[in-house]
């Protein structure tokens, strides 16, 4: 599975990027417009990566910040909305508009967007309401406490065999706390939780 790509910006539109690699592969990624916006102007970019193989295509999709990756994954998880619909989501509304439109149930701002039916946007809405928490000013997608840090200390407990459900909770608790903790730190409080 492909984490990021990071390379040398050799095309760029509103809907994909081309990144090519040290050893002169290139990569066509689909992107969403905040994740365009981040990369206009710059020569080199590291973009996170979510892949669907089928099995008439191989498409990759790049983000530039983790969260929205995120979101796009929760997104896709929602039956009815397929990678295309979850693009247009993330390029219609930031991570926090996003977050608020769940959060409070607007059914009418998520039909808005094209493509979005009544049903689908309250399949969203119920599917990920869960998935928000609320803080003191603004709602937020439970997730924005995953990061470079979480997602290596995710793998390093799995790969030491632990449960990905348990490893993830432990995880969730422990960056909810401290966001900026260390990976090693990070997997040696999860293991004594666990």
């Amino acid at each position: 599975m492909i984490e990021y790509i990071s390379g040398s910006l050799t095309a760029l539109t509103p809907a994909s990027a081309v990144l090519e690699t040290a050893g002169g592969v290139a990569y066509l990624l689909n992107i969403t417009l905040p994740t365009y916006s981040a990369l206009e102007g710059q020569q080199k970019a590291t973009l996170y990566v979510h892949e669907s193989i089928r099995e008439d295509a191989w498409v990759l999709y790049g983000f530039a910040e983790t969260r929205e990756r995120e979101l796009f994954r929760a997104l896709i998880g929602v039956s009815g909305v397929g990678a295309a619909t979850a693009l247009i989501i993330l390029s219609s509304l930031s991570g926090d508009e996003l977050a608020s439109v769940i959060g409070s149930g607007d059914v009418r701002r998520l039909k808005a967007i094209k493509g979005i039916g009544t049903k689908t946007a309250e399949r969203i809405i119920v599917d990920l309401r869960d998935k928000i928490k609320a803080s003191e000013s603004t709602l937020s997608i439970s997730t924005p406490s995953r990061n470079d840090a979480f997602d290596e200390a995710f793998a390093a407990l799995t790969a030491l065999g632990f449960d990905k459900k348990l490893s993830e909770k432990a995880l969730e608790k422990l960056f909810g706390q401290d966001s900026a903790m260390k990976v090693e730190v990070a997997v040696k409080k999860a293991l004594s939780i666990m």
